[in-house]
This record gives C-alpha cells, sequence and structure tokens, in this order.
C-alpha cells in the first residue's frame, strides 16, 4: 500500500480539514458524511470525530470505490 506524505504547517491538523485539503471531500459537510460512513481510519482505528486532531506520524486511510487512499501526517 503507498501512503502519500502530508506536510502540514502546524502542529496539527483537524481530520475534517485533511480531507479537503486532499481533495477527498468538497466541503466540510462532505467530509463528515465520508467520516460518519466508517469509510476512515486513524492508525488502523475507525475513527468517526471530524475534529480530531492529526499529529505528524499519524496515517490516515479512507476506503474509496477503487480501494485505500492512505496519507500520513508529516
Amino acid at each position: 500500500m503507498d501512503i502519500e506524505d502530508v506536510p502540514i504547517s502546524g502542529d496539527m491538523i483537524r481530520l475534517g480539514q485533511l480531507l479537503k485539503f486532499t481533495g477527498l471531500a468538497e466541503s466540510g459537510a462532505h467530509a463528515a458524511s465520508i467520516i460518519a460512513s466508517g469509510d476512515v481510519t486513524v492508525g488502523g482505528e475507525v475513527e468517526t470525530r471530524r475534529g480530531r486532531q492529526l499529529v505528524r506520524g499519524d496515517v490516515v486511510s479512507v476506503m474509496v470505490p477503487t480501494g485505500a487512499i492512505s496519507y500520513r501526517i508529516a
């Protein structure tokens, strides 16, 4: 599985912001819908909180129709 590094400028980024930044979500409401579906994991655990704070080293995976897309916070 390929993991794409996503550099952040601050100490953290929220999960909903990450989904919008990577283009997986078109809006905050769309990000909330994706997260609520149970298709998002952080560190291998299902995450349902849009406001979850992600820090460097966290790995986020999102299930899409073509398979999982994974991002590492850098």
